[in-house]
């Protein structure tokens, strides 16, 4: 990659940042497009992120990306702020515009894009989706929006839940999202769901950590898909395919999100052919042989 003074720069603040993946794959993007643009990574602390937005503009930073915990902080420090982003209360991805940065959520973006990818379809689906963060929030308004059927969520702490499920019923306009407690999975009806985990249970390394343990509930599920990607394939993976069910991870996500906010940046389109040739390599760097 040849660095000159016509160099445009973006990064990701947040803080811990260190072990991020994102400029591995916004720098293997740009060296393949082509494309003028260097990636890396600010450690912001909790109490810092207005001083921060505000000089990435001063020193004409092209965008950035925000992870924890600042995602909803930022807010605050926006020029404007996309719709989706603004309904889901997290932003992920800052663009340059006049006089500050437009705030969008590409995580939701990512999820959506790898989820339809593998033939995953939310118009009509009943939904599962375990825990109630800001992941879970965004999910939930993503399974609103493209038509699920049903979205059970479940939650350790069951007012937390209620709370994302009065904001999403609320926004829609009718009963789709239906708070329950962990413990009370079994009173889910029918069977032939999409379950979606959220949680950090069972990231590395814990890796043989669940969220639910009971093989039982799994035989509810005919795909899962989990947003962790360390490790590979996670126990609750391992858990809805011993009952006949398709499992997916979390890293075409991680991909994808990085994308729209590379397409966002540069006002390009990223082709599969190419986002395929990224995802080679960051499996690479992961020691990842499938």
């Amino acid at each position: 990659m040849n660095i000159n003074a016509k160099t445009r720069l973006c990064g990701l603040i947040g803080n811990p940042v260190e072990h991020s993946c994102s400029p591995l794959i916004h720098n293997s993007l740009s060296e393949i497009l082509g494309i003028n643009m260097v990636y890396t990574t600010f450690k912001v602390e909790k109490d810092s992120v207005k001083e921060a937005v505000k000089g990435a503009y001063a020193l004409n930073i092209l965008g950035m990306n925000v992870t924890v915990p600042h995602k909803q902080e930022v807010i605050g420090s926006l020029k404007e702020i996309d719709p989706l982003a603004k309904s889901i209360g997290a932003v992920n991805t800052l663009v340059r515009m006049d006089g500050g940065y437009k705030g969008y959520n590409t995580d939701i973006l990512g999820l959506y894009r790898s989820m339809t990818e593998e033939g995953i379809v939310l118009s009509g689906e009943k939904v599962i989706i375990l825990g109630a963060g800001g992941a879970s929030r965004a999910i939930a308004f993503l399974c609103a929006d493209k038509g699920a059927e049903c979205v059970y969520l479940l939650n350790r702490t069951v007012e937390k839940a209620k709370e994302i499920a009065m904001e999403v019923n609320r926004e829609n306009d009718k009963e789709i999202i239906i708070p329950m407690a962990i413990a009370d999975y079994k009173n889910i009806p029918g069977d032939s769901y999409l379950c979606i985990q959220t949680t950090s249970v069972g990231l590395h390394p814990n890796d043989e950590d669940v969220v639910i343990g009971d093989e039982a509930f799994y035989e509810l599920i005919h795909t899962g898909y989990d947003i962790i990607y360390n490790p590979y394939e996670t126990k609750f993976m391992k858990l809805v395919q011993a009952k006949g069910g398709r499992a997916f991870n979390g890293l075409k996500m991680l991909l994808y999100q990085a994308v729209a906010a590379y397409e966002l940046w540069n006002d390009v389109e990223v082709s599969k052919s190419t986002s395929d040739r990224v995802f080679d390599i960051l499996k690479k760097e992961m020691g990842i042989n499938d």
